[in-house]
């Protein structure tokens, strides 16, 4: 198991890696993050590891580590923010709904996800005027 101050050092690394946009190195750090299972860094390691596999458009699998972190951590609202966006763009938009409106029951300031569902309510509206 890795020590705290270890995770956090792994988790800062990472994320240095994910803002340069280097995918394959961030990943690599965030997964040792987890592989390490410190508690208190797990749910923002499964997240950001989330992230890159988002960007990468792998869904499937950003999908997998947004619920592990939010099975991690229950009352992290933004995993759920961060599936919320993976099941929109998969056209999955009561999942979505779903995600976004437990996002604004943990945090009614997070405006991103208020705009998400917004956006989410209309193209479901508007898919259904379509008929698919």
């Amino acid at each position: 198991m890795a020590m705290a101050g270890e995770a956090a050092a792994l988790l800062a690394a990472a994320r240095a890696e994910l803002r340069a946009r280097r995918l394959s190195a961030a990943e690599e750090l965030l997964s040792r993050c987890i592989a390490g299972g410190a508690a208190g860094e797990l749910a923002t390691a499964l997240n950001d590891r989330g992230q890159v596999r988002y960007l990468r458009v792998e869904f499937a699998a950003a999908l997998q580590d947004f619920t592990a972190a939010i099975e991690c951590q229950p009352g992290f609202e933004v995993p759920y923010y961060n599936r919320g966006l993976v099941r929109y763009r998969l056209g999955d938009f009561d999942e979505a709904m779903e995600d976004f409106r437990k996002v604004l029951e943990l945090n009614p300031q997070f405006e991103d996800a208020a705009l998400s569902l917004k956006q989410a309510i209309l193209d479901k509206e508007e898919k259904q005027k379509r008929g698919y």
